[in-house]
């Protein structure tokens, strides 16, 4: 699919396309389409109509979102801490063994953008989305357990049109805020898929040959895909460093009933398998 889509020049349509296959589009296509029905075959009409209201309702559960997501996603599980232990020995080794050239390294921290608020008026300026900050700040934190440089990758995204690259904010707030400087910038890429071609061909250059690959739980499956597949015969290992993990907390009936939270969650889930699935 993604083949096809670089091949018919439509890059940019991917934020329409994905949105025109993910709830609630196709079920209140549904809908519409029951509608219709009711006057010449009635009892197929609202067969419809309750179904595709039924999994609108569905769709917006949190309860719902964690079913189906250990079902369409292969989650990879956090670094535990006796394998952060060893990355910092490793690190400890590597910097005894040798002097430590500023400009390489053979273990890389690399953090996936999440997101991008071209204008955030209470800054004056630019700002990453949560989905972005948070995972820059776990990169920032296992940078400075392990002792490995971090990097980040992410620029202005297909759904965009202008402001600021991602991994451009990303650095000014891990050195201004955080105080801890990134290593690479990479931001010219605008999909996971970019994000895999043009940031190991930057750290190939710098030396690494394992890379400590940070995002979401949700988004590590597709990301894995992409990144193993770029980084064939280049001799740089991909290891997943997962965040965003933690569980909420809620009472069952509330799991099962509409939220904005449970809709955001299930939207995420079925994009990316349908990513996933179709190579995008």
């Amino acid at each position: 699919m993604h083949s096809l889509i670089s091949l018919l020049g439509i890059e940019s349509w991917k934020p329409v396309l994905t949105a025109l296959l993910l709830p609630p589009v196709p079920l209140l296509l549904a809908v519409l389409i029951g509608a219709r029905l009711m006057l010449p075959r009635r009892g197929w009409g609202w067969l419809i109509v309750l179904l595709s209201v039924a999994g609108l309702w569905l769709t917006a559960c949190t309860g719902f979102a964690r079913l189906i997501e250990p079902l369409l996603l292969t989650p990879s599980p956090a670094l535990q801490a006796d394998r952060i232990a060893e990355l910092r020995a490793e690190r400890r080794t590597a910097t005894g063994q040798t002097k430590v050239d500023s400009n390489r390294s053979e273990v890389a921290i690399l953090v996936l953008g999440g997101g991008v608020e071209p204008y955030a008026p209470e800054y004056g300026m630019s700002n990453l989305s949560s989905y972005s900050l948070e995972s820059l700040r776990y990169g920032l934190w296992l940078g400075r357990e392990t002792g490995w440089p971090v990097g980040f990758s992410g620029g202005i995204g297909w759904a965009n049109r202008v402001g600021a690259a991602e991994a451009d904010v990303a650095a000014r707030i891990a050195s201004q805020e955080y105080g801890r400087p990134l290593r690479w910038v990479e931001a010219e890429s605008r999909d996971t898929r970019e994000n895999a071609a043009r940031s190991l061909s930057m750290l190939k250059a710098a030396g690494v040959r394992h890379v400590l690959l940070v995002t979401r739980g949700w988004h590590m499956q597709r990301a894995l895909a992409l990144f193993n597949e770029a980084a064939a015969n280049s001799g740089i290992r991909i290891e997943a460093a997962p965040m965003g993990l933690a569980t909420r907390l809620e009472t069952p009936l509330l799991s099962w009933l509409p939220t904005s939270a449970g809709f955001e969650r299930v939207r995420l889930v079925l994009r990316e398998w349908l990513g996933w699935k179709l190579g995008a």
